[in-house]
């Protein structure tokens, strides 16, 4: 199980999307102040929630767990391709929603006369996930055509 590579990319996008779960994404600094969106929340410096995100932290917290579950389904391939899919598709939309919430949290501070916002690298990780996810399912199809040549030879 351990051993196959595409093992190895379903657990790499666990641990990326866990990351982009928990670190901050984006920081906006009005005046002296700084409020960080995170995938569960646009918080100012005192902790205040200014803006509920839990929906992203919803699909970022499903994005997490498909792949673990895939892991274990090693002898289920076409089942696992399917749920490579799956996550693909959670993670597009955690792209989606990221863009959204940041419109978002912009148009919040857009009345102020001076505000910067700064791009946190997490913001990027499930882009990276989604690429990681490609790689696993493809991997995955590789070994069923494997099997497949392999039962037709006996």
């Amino acid at each position: 199980m351990i051993q196959r590579i595409q093992t190895l990319y379903l657990l790499l996008v666990v641990v990326l999307t866990g990351l982009a779960l928990w670190l901050p994404l984006v920081d906006f600094t009005v005046g002296a102040d700084t409020c960080t969106l995170t995938a569960f929340g646009l918080k100012d410096a005192a902790g205040i929630t200014l803006l509920p995100t839990v929906y992203l932290g919803v699909v970022l917290a499903a994005a997490c767990l498909v792949p673990l579950v895939t892991i274990f389904l090693f002898r289920r391939r076409l089942l696992q391709i399917r749920l490579c899919v799956v996550e693909m598709v959670l993670l597009l939309g955690s792209l989606v929603m990221e863009g959204v919430y940041y419109f978002l949290s912009w148009r919040v501070f857009s009345d102020l006369t001076f505000h910067t916002q700064g791009f946190k690298p997490a913001i990027v990780l499930p882009l990276v996930c989604l690429l990681f996810a490609y790689l696993a399912a493809r991997a995955i199809f590789r070994d069923e055509l494997l099997v497949r040549a392999a039962d037709r030879i006996r």
